[in-house]
Order: C-alpha cells, then structure tokens, then sequence
C-alpha cells in the first residue's frame, strides 16, 4: 500500500505537471568541478607529525579499579618488582606517536599552512605533495587560539605549486565550496559542497566565526583548504560536528580573513602580535540593557580591568559598556576580542563607552595581548583560549583550570567543578593515595574550590595556621567522590 500510494501521488503530480505545461527542473550548481581541482590539486599536501616522548619512572599504571584485589597486585609488579615505570626500570625508553592531517602551500618558495592542533608538539614534522614527494618541515610559527601553523620546507629542484587567499567576508551562504585534504590518510580526496552558515560560534576558542559546510570533512582533512570558485582559499578545514566521527554534513572552516594576517604574523616574527585592551566583559542582554539605559541590548559590559593593562589609566570603569572602537560598532561581546587582537599593538585608539547613561570617548595606547597573558600566567591565572592552561603544583599535583577541552580529554562529566589534576609526581603520597590525572579537586578542608589558585591559596592558609594535613574531597571523572588526607609539607 505504501509504494502504492507513493505511485499514485507522482501519478497525480505528473499529471499536474502535463496540465500546467511545467518545463523539466533545470540543473542547478556548477557543470562540474574537474577544471578546478586540477587547478589546485598539486597545492594541496598530506601533514606527517611524530612526537617522540621518553617513558620512565613517571609512566602511570595501568587504569584498575580502585579497592580491587588487582590494585594491589598491579602496584606491586609496577612500582616495586621493576615492571615499566620501576625503579629498576633501567634505561628510559621511547615512545612515538604520530598524527596525519592535511595542508597546503602559500609560497612556491616552500611555505605551508595547516591547523596547530595537526602538529601539536611534534619534534618530527613531514610534508607529503601530491606526487608522494616527502620532504622534511620545520615549524615557522604556531597559534593555538586560531589553531593555526605555518611550516616552511625546501623544495630543492622540486617545483611547488601554491594557491592564494581569497576574501571570505564576500562568501554567502549557499555558494559552492571545495574542500581538499587527507582523510583517514588516504591522500589528496576532494569534495563538494555549500556554505552552509557564516560566523559561527562553537565555543572552541575567543575568536569562533567559522564558515560552516556540508562539503564531506572527516579525520585527516584539519589544516587543508576549502575553495571557492575561483580556486581561491577562503577557510582552512579544521572541525566537525559528529556523533559518529565521521562526515554528516556539518564542517567548520577558519575564515581567510581572520586565518591571513595572523598567518603573516607567523611568517614575519615567528608568533602573533595581537592587540590588548585589559578588561574582562559579559554579554549584555535585555535586562541589563534596559538597565543601563542602553535601549537595546548591544556592546560589551566591562566586568573587570587588569591592573597592568591600557584600559586602567585611560580612565575605563567597571560598568562601562563599550559600544564602538576604533569606528567600529561593538554588537555584542564574542566581537570586541576578535576586533580588539586585530588592532595594531602600541595604537592609540578610540573606544566609545556608555557611563551611566551617556556616551564617553576613551583613548586607549594597545598593549600587546601576548605581554598581558604573560603578566596572567605569572598570577596563575587562567587565560582564556590557551591550549596549555595555566598549572601550579602543589602537594605533589600539577593543577590545572578545567576547560572544555580537559573535560574532552579525560571525559568529564559536565556537573563536576573544582581544579583538575593533570599530573601526578609518582613518588609523592598524592601517588600513593591513587590521585590520577583526570581527578578534580572539588573542595579544600570542607571550603568548595573552582580553580587552581583556589586550591593554593587554602593550603598557604593552612600552612600559615600551623596545619600539618590537607583534606581534599576529589571527584573522578565520572563524578563520585571520595575524600583524600594529604601531608602539607
């Protein structure tokens, strides 16, 4: 009945069709897409990443239950019998592991462009062309909060074809794209698709305004190229939304119009150079805009000033709202970041505040946002979009702010909060007491703890009254808890 019914339905818009004299749907979309990946193809290379890591005494153990028979056993053969990681170990051994991804070239002279997250901390990087020419890479430059490298290689005699950027601010939605790369590692696959959205946020850094497409991107495309038309690089292919790990549709590309001018920065200094103002903002809604005397909901409310930062003695309060700088409108807060890091350092520059109603003109001299990350990482503070976060170490324990990323890495459930432990000295009691990374420490002495300088700062206090233990109460990832008495020494 059911195809039955379906037949009769296509029956019925046939007919509907011949009645009105519809002509036959013309093809839509380009007639195809040989020309232009022969144009680009060769500039398209596959990324080889290799980090060699030495394992010795600090390997952790195995991951057994806790208060299992097999506890027992597993720490006597490791730790006491010169199983691996032993004292009687001997000498260190190596570990490799390796990473594929995609790229391509910017510079027939041998400058290449991929995602950081691609090379990580490799000591070992290769750049593979599209004839299978391997060549050995050396890192130029990396920036974690773009996830973006820049490699340089020599070609020798080796005759390189590069590809240029193209203006992405101009893409709309629904225009073809290209995307080349290395899927799973099978080498230069091309596919097609649209824009699908423009600007979008998924929280995986302080600039997110990704192009989104449904041009199939899967493992081992991150770093390589998405192409418009004209064979134009408008994004550089670098996450998926997946249940599955594999393609359904939903890519996102860094835009070339952020992705190059930190990509020349790379190239000229070997690091960026972004643009700081100083302050910590929230978003303004509804409320706080009718509040405020805004009458819509626009700008950034300033929620805090660094002491050390430009915007101090320039005169900016805590509950100002920056609507404009440098001539341009701020619409909410994801925008003044990525505005403010693209402003030249040392410019002096005008930032229109809403105080108490009225609208006040600030001139503000840029710091450099690297030199005020420094003077935050001094502070153990956490500082927002870094890849490595901020660790202090106390009782034997390297801690750590728990981001987004630690709770991906050690998966984390979203209701446990405190400070995450990322290491653990082997031969310290917190060892002994079976802390691992991945724990968070979710209260000091019965006090609730959200970040590192939280957990530091009780154990200073308890130090200073004379205390001789610390009681932690610790979460495992999957949120059951257990307290932990620790000598504070």
């Amino acid at each position: 009945m059911k195809f039955a019914g379906l037949n009769i339905m296509a029956a019925a818009a046939l007919a509907l069709g011949l009645a009105f004299g519809a002509a036959p749907a013309e093809a839509r979309g380009p007639a195809g897409f040989e020309d232009l990946a022969d144009q680009v193809t060769n500039a398209v290379v596959n990324i080889s990443a290799t980090t060699t890591v030495e394992q010795g005494k600090d390997r952790m153990l195995p991951q057994i239950p806790r208060g299992t028979p097999f506890e027992d056993l597993f720490e006597e053969f490791f730790n006491r019998r010169g199983g691996p990681g032993g004292p009687d170990e001997g000498p260190r051994r190596q570990r490799k592991s390796s990473s594929l991804g995609s790229g391509f070239i910017i510079d027939a002279a041998g400058v290449v462009v991929t995602n950081n997250h691609v090379i990580g901390d490799a000591n070992d990087v290769e750049v593979i062309l599209n004839d299978g020419t391997k060549m050995k890479a050396e890192i130029v430059g990396k920036d974690s909060k773009l996830d973006l490298a820049v490699l340089r290689v020599k070609p020798g005699a080796t005759k390189l074809t590069a590809v240029k950027f193209g203006d992405s601010s101009k893409l709309r939605i629904g225009e073809w794209v290209l995307a080349i790369g290395n899927p799973f590692g099978l080498g230069g696959s091309v596919s097609a698709g649209i824009v699908s959205a423009i600007n979008r946020n998924i929280d995986q850094g302080p600039y997110d305004s990704y192009i989104q497409t449904d041009a199939a991107i899967n493992k081992g495309n991150s770093g390589g190229p998405l192409f418009n038309m004209a064979g134009e690089v408008v994004g550089i292919n670098t996450a998926i939304l997946s249940p599955s790990g594999g393609s359904v549709g939903i890519g996102f590309s860094v835009p070339s119009s952020l992705a190059a001018p930190v990509i020349e920065q790379l190239q000229k200094y070997g690091e960026t150079r972004r643009g700081w103002l100083g302050v910590r903002i929230q978003n303004v809604d509804d409320a706080t805009a009718e509040a405020l005397g805004l009458g819509k909901a626009r700008g950034a409310l300033v929620a805090g000033i660094d002491d050390k930062g430009p915007a101090k003695p320039a005169g900016m309060q805590v509950g100002d709202v920056i609507i404009r700088f440098d001539g341009q409108d701020v619409k909410d807060s994801r925008e003044l970041p990525r505005i403010v890091s693209f402003s030249p350092v040392g410019k002096e520059t005008d930032v229109v505040v809403v105080r108490k109603g009225k609208e006040i003109t600030l001139k503000i001299k840029l710091g450099r946002l690297e030199d005020g990350e420094k003077e935050m990482m001094a502070r153990g503070e956490n500082v927002p979009g870094m890849s490595k976060p901020t660790v202090r170490k106390t009782l034997g324990l390297d801690l750590a702010p728990l981001t987004s990323e630690g709770r991906s890495r050690f998966n984390i459930k979203d209701d446990v909060k405190g400070a995450l432990i990322v290491r653990v000295d082997p031969d310290s009691r917190a060892a002994e007491k079976r802390l691992q990374p991945g724990d968070t420490i979710v209260e000091v002495n019965q006090e609730q703890v959200a970040s590192p300088a939280d957990v530091t700062k009780h154990i200073d206090a308890l130090k200073k009254d004379g205390k001789k233990s610390a009681l932690l109460l610790v979460a495992n990832p999957r949120g059951d808890v257990r307290f932990v008495a620790l000598p504070i020494e």
